[in-house]
């Protein structure tokens, strides 16, 4: 894909005038993609009742569809994010949000199991190293105090969509069907990847409405010269930072991932209640982890920021294991918005983490913030994976074996307890080592210049 506009130097300016705000028009953009990402992503939980009864299938064979998108986010996160390292965040991200888009309507027009998981997985490999594109912009367009509020704004707005897709599904699937729900959620996507094409820059110092001043606070400049170097992954695999961010995130997306896809089908099955309601607790927990992220980001940037290890691990480790204890809360509770409370304040508590993760993944990843993030971030799978057969798998065995509601649905949540505390523990042993020294980054990039 060829640039169709011309990009052009932003014009020096008088020493004494203002700094522009166009990063934070950036931020909005970055955010409406976060959100819209992740309503098409979670919309099919909502989906998952009428997709099998009208598709007849089991709840294992539910498990592949979902584990298809998982297992494809994976496989293409890490080339995709270098992808990115080296066209740019423009390129590749608009490249990403009409694919998606297009493989989100296309679930719509399955007919059979196998069907849905060829389209599953092959939407799961166009979201593909969104959120590492989406570092890359983040680390080009805005200072390093501002970011773990940005990020915050940025997660927050990609759980809110998540939030509002169980609701809005509900609310569409009895209107349209889940078909037709499909395709209108998957243009969405597209109005985005056009609006963003035409508008957005890589290079702040090249978009039309960002002064030198602007450019100056935001202090560096998003040059395409240092991202051909090789990546030293024998330093990558020989840091720790890098393990333990990969299975803080093994363990954090087993857990958000049983929200994500399995949630209102538990709602349902397992705790009696209709589809709206179960769509309208599923948002309420899907908006407690929006509400975690935004004010993870300001708790970061205002107590947590550089040099202060100590208290981000205490932090981290604090949120995960409070986050135990409100889901024990919760398994303990007979009535269905009591316990979907206590699985939000869990959620809340999970996601207020997420901004801190995202700033050791950037900041340890240096220059090749696409593809180390990607490759952080894509650990994931492995969690996701699990959560997502283990649900079905589970409620299918104890199914045949005469077992029905709670006692057939609740037993994930029970694994997920010991998975939260693992990952407490992990964040509580946490160390900051940046793959390349700093002092070598700059050393590279002064001998470019």
């Amino acid at each position: 894909m060829s640039d169709v506009v011309t990009e052009t130097t932003v014009p020096e300016v008088m020493d004494s005038a203002p700094a522009t705000g166009t990063r934070f028009v950036v931020l909005a953009v970055l955010c409406l993609l976060s959100g819209v990402l992740y309503l098409d992503r979670i919309c099919i939980s909502q989906a998952l009742p009428s997709i099998q009864q009208d598709l007849k299938l089991s709840n294992t064979e539910t498990s592949f569809i979902l584990m298809a998108f998982t297992l494809a986010y994976g496989l293409f996160e890490v080339p995709t994010g270098r992808w990115g390292d080296v066209l740019g965040g423009r390129r590749v991200l608009t490249r990403i949000s009409l694919w998606w888009s297009a493989f989100t309507a296309l679930t719509g027009a399955c007919t059979h199991l196998w069907m849905m998981v060829v389209v599953r997985f092959l939407f799961g490999a166009g979201e593909a190293g969104a959120f590492p594109n989406v570092a890359r912009v983040m680390s080009r367009w805005f200072p390093d105090e501002e970011r773990g509020r940005a990020q915050g704004f940025l997660l927050a707005a990609s759980q809110i969509g998540g939030a509002l897709a169980p609701f809005l599904a509900a609310i569409l699937i009895s209107q349209f069907g889940w078909r037709w729900t499909f395709v209108l959620f998957g243009a969405v996507g597209v109005v985005w990847a056009v609006g963003f094409w035409l508008w957005f820059r890589d290079d702040p110092a090249k978009h039309w409405g960002v002064n030198a001043a602007e450019v100056e606070l935001i202090g560096r400049r998003a040059t395409s010269q240092n991202v051909h170097t090789a990546i030293p992954w024998e330093l990558v695999a020989k840091n720790p930072s890098i393990w333990f961010l990969s299975l803080i995130m093994v363990f954090g997306t087993f857990n958000s991932y049983i929200y994500f896809s399995w949630f209102p089908t538990y709602l349902v099955k397992g705790r009696g209640v209709d589809q709206i309601q179960a769509g309208w607790m599923a948002s309420t927990v899907l908006a407690s982890s929006a509400v975690g992220t935004f004010f993870g980001g300001i708790i970061l940037d205002r107590f947590l920021g550089s040099g202060r290890q100590d208290r981000q691990r205490v932090f981290a480790r604090t949120a995960f294991f409070a986050a135990a204890i409100f889901l024990s809360v919760a398994l303990m509770s007979r009535e269905p918005w009591l316990a979907t409370i206590c699985c939000s304040l869990s959620c809340f508590l999970t996601q207020s983490t997420q901004p801190l993760w995202w700033s050791c993944a950037i900041g340890i990843s240096g220059r090749h913030v696409g593809a180390l993030f990607g490759l952080m971030n894509s650990a994931g799978v492995f969690g996701g994976l699990s959560s997502q057969y283990l649900v079905g798998s589970i409620a299918d065995w104890l199914g045949k074996h005469g077992y029905t509601g709670r006692v057939q649905w609740d037993p994930i949540f029970y694994i997920d307890i010991g998975v939260l505390i693992v990952a407490g523990l992990l964040w509580a042993n946490f160390r900051f080592v940046p793959v390349e020294p700093p002092e070598e980054i700059g050393e590279l990039a002064n001998a470019t210049h």
